[in-house]
């Protein structure tokens, strides 16, 4: 049985992706995916706290949510409303 080995972000190489995202000023909105497909769009400097793990996203109007750097599929430069994948309902 073949099987496809995915790969784990490791965590500094989410530090390395992220520092320079959360530098951009003027800030730029960017996106984070998790291996389950849920998508927090970091829209603004204070939306992410993290050093060392786990990461913590303010979720607007919720509650706090907590994930390390083995959870995230992909960090993409652009906001969560524009990120390939996302599917737009009608």
């Amino acid at each position: 049985m073949n099987r496809i080995k995915k790969k784990i972000m490791t965590a500094e190489h989410f530090e390395n992706a992220i520092d320079p995202l959360m530098a951009n000023r003027p800030f730029k909105p960017f996106t984070i995916e998790l291996n389950t497909g849920q998508r927090f769009e970091i829209d603004h400097p204070g939306a992410l706290l993290w050093k060392g793990s786990p990461a913590v996203f303010k979720v607007p109007g919720g509650p706090l949510a907590f994930f390390d750097h083995d959870s995230v599929n992909q960090i993409i430069n652009t906001p969560a409303h524009s990120a390939p994948g996302k599917r737009r309902s009608k």
